[in-house]
């Protein structure tokens, strides 16, 4: 059975808490490699124009390239449309397979929400959700606020993530500031070379 980890997200752009997360789940959870997803068209950005895919598929590439059980996967960005993990997790098992364990990597707070996810209802039949923890979060919460089929599929991260912000990260590009140390340096490279962010 392969154990695939699945890593979604806008990566708008990647960061080191990114990375971090999903080899502290790969080594946790023993799984044979983590997935990188940058998302189409999430719809839960409606607030702010998301840069194009291919800046963040290109960044997404760079962040991952030194590392050999990391791979990054096109398959929200070519698909017409909103991006539903749902339809993502669905898609991978038919690439993959049905023997495929489907681990999706999350933060705590998109666990809590996880059961306002498109088809929710499918969700703890396809996959397991791997959770960092955040500031303030206990394990208790999942078991307290998520119906109990969700909370049987979530389990935790041995330790609490960094906290990194992509808007944070953007707002400090348009200011002038630094971003060392918050994202790789071939990511940074890219950001200045393309002048993304830029007001």
């Amino acid at each position: 059975m392969l154990r695939l980890g699945v890593m979604g997200g806008t990566f708008d752009p990647i960061h080191w808490a990114h990375l971090i997360m999903a080899e502290e789940a790969r080594k946790a959870f023993k799984l044979d490699k983590v997935l990188f997803i940058p998302s189409g068209q999430p719809p839960h950005k409606a607030t702010y124009a998301v840069s194009n895919p291919e800046h963040r598929y290109a960044m997404t590439l760079l962040s991952t390239a030194d590392n050999p059980n990391f791979e990054v996967s096109r398959i929200e960005i070519d698909r017409a449309g909103l991006s539903y993990s749902v339809d993502t997790i669905r898609e991978l098992l038919a690439i993959y397979g049905p023997d495929t364990s489907v681990h999706f990597i999350i933060g705590a707070d998109e666990a809590l929400d996880i059961v306002n996810w498109h088809e929710a209802q499918s969700l703890p039949d396809l996959a397991r959700f791997l959770v960092a923890p955040r500031e303030g979060f206990s394990v208790s919460d999942l078991e307290q606020k998520l119906p109990a089929r969700f909370a049987a599929v979530m389990d935790m991260l041995p330790t609490n993530t960094i906290e990194i912000s992509s808007t944070a990260i953007r707002q400090r590009v348009a200011s002038g500031e630094s971003i060392r140390y918050l994202v790789t340096d071939s990511v940074e490279t890219y950001i200045r070379k393309n002048r993304l962010y830029e007001l």
